[in-house]
C-alpha cells in the first residue's frame, strides 16, 4: 500500500510518499519565505497554491510510481495558518477525487510523533515537539496522544523567528541563532518561565531586548536564550517522564535540529538511564512524508473520512484524536 501526503500548515508545502513498512519513496519541500517580516498567512497560501502540483508531480517522478499507485491521500487537516490549511486540503481532495482514492485529514503534530517512531527505534516515547507554531511535550496514555506540558502564548520556533528579526539576523532565524550562540559565553538574566507543566516564551524575548538596547552581543543574547529555553524544554520534559515512567524522549519538530538542545536532553536522558531518538533532519522539519504515513496507519486501523470530513481545523488538539492505531 502507498500512501501520499500533503504538508502545508505554515511556511512550508511538502509531497511525500511512503509504503506500508515505513519507507519514505519521495520527500520534497518547498519553503515559503517572505522578503520582509514574518509569515504572511495568505501570501503563504498563495505560495502553495502555486508549487503544490509541481511538488506532486516531483514526488511521484522521484518515488518512480503513477498516479494510479497511490492508495490513499493525506493531508495536514490543522494545526496551522488557516488560508495554508484551505490551500492543501483542497489540493488533497481534488488529487482523491479525481483519483477515486479514500482520503484522511492527519494532526500535524501526532505526525511528528509517528514519522519518528517508524524511523527510530523508539518504542512508547514522550515526545518533545518544539516547532515555530507549537511547542508541546505529548505521550500516548489511555488511548490518546495527551499533551504533558506546552507554551501558554508562542512556540519556541516563533520566538526565534521575532527576535532574530528585531536583532537583524532576520528570518529564518533558528539556525542563525545557534550559530551565534557558539560564539556568546556570558548568561544574561532572563525569565524562566516554567507554569507547572507549561511554558510562556514572549517574556523572554522581550527581555532580551531589553539585554540588547543595554549594549549586549548579538552572541551572548543568542547564547542566553538558548540556554534558558531549552533548560525549560528539558526540564518540563523529564517531569513528563517520571509522571507517566517512561523511558525513551524522541524530538520532533524543527527546532530540535538544534544540536545544543540535543545535547542537553540526552545529557537528561542519560541521567534517567533512558534514550534519547532523533529522525533525521529532513523527517523533523514540516514535510509531507510525516503526514503520509500517519494517514497511511489511520487508513489501516479503519480511519475512513468523507469529504465533508475533510474540514480544516487551526487548532486541532493532539489530545481530540482517538488514536485506533494503537
Amino acid at each position: 500500500m502507498i500512501a501520499l501526503g500533503i504538508e502545508g500548515t505554515a511556511h512550508t508545502c511538502g509531497v511525500g510518499i511512503v509504503d506500508d513498512k515505513g519507507n519514505v519513496l519521495a520527500n520534497v519541500i518547498d519553503m515559503y519565505r517572505p522578503a520582509t517580516g514574518g509569515i504572511h498567512p495568505r501570501e503563504a497560501a498563495n505560495h502553495h497554491a502555486e508549487i503544490v502540483v509541481p511538488l506532486v508531480t516531483q514526488a511521484t517522478e522521484k518515488a518512480g510510481i503513477g498516479f494510479r499507485d497511490i492508495d490513499v491521500v493525506c493531508f495536514s487537516q490543522g494545526p496551522g495558518l488557516g488560508p495554508c490549511l484551505r490551500t492543501v486540503a483542497t489540493g488533497a481532495r481534488a488529487l482523491a477525487l479525481t483519483l477515486k482514492k479514500p482520503i484522511v485529514g492527519v494532526n500535524h503534530c501526532i505526525s511528528h510523533l509517528e514519522i519518528g517512531r517508524i524511523k527510530t527505534e523508539a518504542q512508547d516515547p514522550v515526545l518533545l515537539y518544539a516547532s515555530g507554531g507549537n511547542t508541546q511535550v505529548i505521550a500516548f496514555a489511555n488511548g490518546k496522544y495527551r499533551i504533558f506540558g506546552e507554551t501558554l502564548d508562542i512556540g519556541i520556533g516563533n520566538m526565534f523567528d521575532k527576535l532574530g528579526r528585531e536583532i537583524g539576523l532576520g528570518y529564518y532565524a533558528g539556525p542563525k541563532i545557534e550559530k551565534a550562540a557558539k560564539e556568546g559565553s556570558k548568561l544574561l538574566e532572563l525569565p524562566y518561565s516554567v507554569k507547572g507543566m507549561d511554558m510562556a516564551f514572549s517574556g523572554i524575548m522581550t527581555a532580551a531586548m531589553h539585554h540588547r538596547s543595554k549594549g549586549e552581543s548579538i552572541e551572548d543574547i543568542c547564547f542566553s536564550v538558548q540556554e534558558t529555553t531549552f533548560a525549560m524544554l528539558t526540564e518540563v520534559t523529564e517531569r513528563a517522564m517520571a509522571h507517566i515512567e517512561k523511558d525513551e524522549v524522541l524530538l520532533g519538530g524543527g527546532v530540535v535540529q538544534n544540536k545544543r538542545l540535543q545535547e542537553m536532553v540526552s545529557r537528561m536522558a542519560a541521567d534517567r538511564g533512558a534514550k534519547m531518538f532523533v529522525p533525521d533532519r529532513t523527517l523533523c522539519m514540516d514535510n509531507g512524508a510525516m503526514i503520509a504515513w500517519t494517514g497511511l496507519i489511520m487508513h489501516k486501523a479503519g480511519v475512513n473520512m468523507s469529504i465533508k470530513d475533510t474540514m480544516i481545523d487551526q487548532r486541532f488538539r493532539t489530545d481530540d484524536v482517538i488514536v485506533t492505531w494503537r
